[in-house]
Parts: structure tokens; sequence; C-alpha cells
């Protein structure tokens, strides 16, 4: 028997009659999804879902990725497996609306892109934009260490989201070393594309693995003034 035969319907907020559609939302994003069937939850069915990828989230800080199971989030979320079905099919369909929700958080850095890169301010600058990677990745540390694993798993939908997510920042930052190229001080033989990707992907890389930093002595500080020069001197072709 599948847990959708076997549990019972323990939440009246979550029976498909009360799923109704939902014109205004009530601010978070995946309140807006469709249940499994199509309908939008109510509001109660809202705050339901809520908890499951809250739950979802927690337990992914707290143990390995294959071990989460849709009963163990269920029941810390205070509600049934038969529920949890009613809004995701499986566990992964839950970790993707979480990896969404911070992937739309990591495109506010563009922001940061579109600084001051000029005299003094211009290493500030970067060093900002290193910080809100870094803060970025310790804030949904557990569901982007799932997009990493998925993606280098092969997973096309995984991957597709990490490349959606940083691609926004990534075009910023071309847009910027391609305004310091026509300028002339950045050499003209340098692609601006390649360059913000291969910045994005360090910046990415090294926020993911900062406690492997710190295991070899290397202070977070420390990291994240030598990321700050590397990208001021690749975005202005000037030394930090």
């Amino acid at each position: 028997m599948s847990p959708r035969d076997g549990a019972s319907h323990d939440d009246p907020a979550d029976d498909g009659r009360h799923l109704r559609a939902v014109p205004g939302g009530d601010g978070d994003p995946a309140a807006e999804l469709p249940a499994v069937d199509g309908r939008v939850p109510g509001r109660r069915g809202q705050a339901t879902r809520r908890r499951l990828l809250d739950c979802t989230r927690e337990m992914l800080g707290h143990g390995a990725y294959r071990d989460v199971k849709v009963v163990d989030i269920a029941r810390g979320a205070g509600t049934s497996p038969a529920t949890f079905y009613q809004y995701f099919p499986d566990v992964e369909a839950a970790v993707i609306v979480l990896a969404e929700e911070a992937s739309r958080e990591i495109a506010d850095l563009t922001h940061l892109v579109r600084g001051e890169w000029s005299g003094s301010d211009g290493l500030a600058t970067a060093k900002r934009l290193v910080e809100g990677f870094m803060h970025h990745w310790e804030e949904h540390r557990p569901v982007l260490r799932v997009v990493e694993l998925a993606t280098e798993e092969g997973d096309l939908r995984f991957r597709n989201l990490r490349v959606r997510s940083l691609n926004e920042v990534t075009r910023a930052l071309s847009e910027v070393i391609g305004e310091f190229r026509r300028g002339g001080r950045v050499p003209r033989d340098t692609d601006p594309m390649a360059t913000a990707g291969a910045l994005v992907a360090m910046l990415a890389h090294t926020a993911a693995h900062r406690y492997g930093f710190e295991f070899w002595g290397i202070r977070t500080d420390d990291l994240e003034q030598s990321l700050a020069r590397i990208v001021y001197l690749s975005v202005t072709g000037q030394k930090g």
C-alpha cells in the first residue's frame, strides 16, 4: 500500500473541497503554486504548504538528502503523508520549490553588481558582492547543497534551475566588464561574459565550501577580502 492510500486526511483544511483560487495570494511565491490536482490552495492550505516546505528545509539541514522521507516531513508539519501528496508528488518536488525561492533571492544580488565600480568605491562594491554570495549560501545551504549534488548527478531539473539562478547576476556583471573594456581599462581581448561566468562560478563554489577553507585555517574575513580583490581586478582592470 502506498502512502497515498494508507494515510488519512487528518487536516480538514487540506481536503480537496477547501482548495480554491486565490486572486492575490499572500506574498509567498510558493503559495501561488497549484496543488497536484491543479487547484490553488486557500489560506489554510497555503499555511500547510508553507509548513511542509519549512519542515523539508529543516530536515535537509540535519541529515542526508536521500534519508528525507515524506512521512517524516508530514509528521514534522503536523499533518499526514496524504496531505503532503496533495501539494507535492515527491520530496524532490518540494526541494525544487525551495530552490526556486532561493534562486529568486540570488537574483537580488544584481543590484550589488550595478553599484559603483570606479575609484576607491569599486573595491567596496566587490566586497559587498562577495559578502552577498556568502550570506546567500549560508542562508540556503541545506537546499543549495542538494541542488549542487543533483546537478552533479545529471538531474536536468536542478541543473537548469542552477543555471537560471546565476544567469542574471552573470549577465549584470558582464555588462559592467564590457563598459570597462570599451573604456580601455580592461584588455580588448577580454570576453565579458566568459569573465563574468568564471567570477560567478568562483564565488558560488567558494561560498559553498567556506567551511573547508576554515578547516585549513583560512579566516572567512581574509577569504572574502581575497575574493573581492580578484573580482575588482577582473571587472575593472585595476588593482585594489
